[in-house]
């Protein structure tokens, strides 16, 4: 696991549900939809703790996926990117996104395209 994955908190998909106060099978979906993104950690699918807000997923994160898997990227290098500091925001981009700076952040993934 890279340093930048080791730094967060990752819940299974129940852990995930309950905190939604979904089934697993429905965080599943929200993983298919992209309202979400999960990667295999020790076999089983994870999602960080930091995707999720007040009981739902970090608003603006939707978008943001989809942004970054039409920009061609895998998932791993989305979750990379996600977690990682980034210098023109101040904080890793999951983080502006808790912060609200929503328009920062897809303005971050436009540069990301060019």
């Amino acid at each position: 696991m890279s340093a930048v994955y080791a730094a967060r908190e990752w819940l299974t998909l129940p852990q995930v549900g309950d905190l939604l106060g979904l089934s697993a099978g429905k965080v599943s979906r929200l993983v298919q939809e992209r309202h979400l993104l999960s990667l295999r950690i020790d076999g089983e699918p994870r999602v960080p703790a930091d995707f999720l807000k007040d009981g739902e997923p970090v608003p603006g994160l939707r978008g943001t996926l989809i942004l970054l898997f039409d920009a061609g990227l895998s998932d791993d290098e989305i979750m990379t990117w996600l977690l990682t500091d980034d210098d023109a925001l101040g904080a890793a981009p999951v983080d502006a996104l808790r912060e609200g700076r929503k328009t920062q952040v897809r303005h971050s993934v436009q540069l990301l395209a060019i």
